[in-house]
């Protein structure tokens, strides 16, 4: 019977012992799920932006290359379209 009881005590010793531990693993498991998300986040926004900036990069480039081929193009055909007119406006 004291073995019994002494079982008992020990059991009961062993589980008030283990809640605190397994609460505060607990805690910790969610302090560190929180710091891993906000880790997560703040590496997809650098990455977006990084993204956002080539693209910008490109965007630019590539319009200015089309504006300025735009504009050589335009003068090309307004330079045949005054050789044109200048052939049959002279005075004969």
């Amino acid at each position: 019977m004291k073995n019994k009881f002494f079982s008992a005590v020990l059991a009961g010793s062993m589980v008030c012992m283990t809640v605190p531990a397994m609460m505060a693993q607990n805690d910790s498991g969610f302090k560190q799920s929180m710091k891993n998300a906000g880790d997560a986040t703040k590496d997809a926004a650098k990455d977006t932006g990084h993204g956002v900036k080539q693209g910008s990069k490109k965007t630019w480039h590539k319009t200015k290359k089309e504006t300025k081929k735009a504009t050589h193009k335009t003068a090309q055909k307004a330079d045949e379209g005054a050789r044109k007119v200048e052939g049959k406006t002279e005075p004969q």
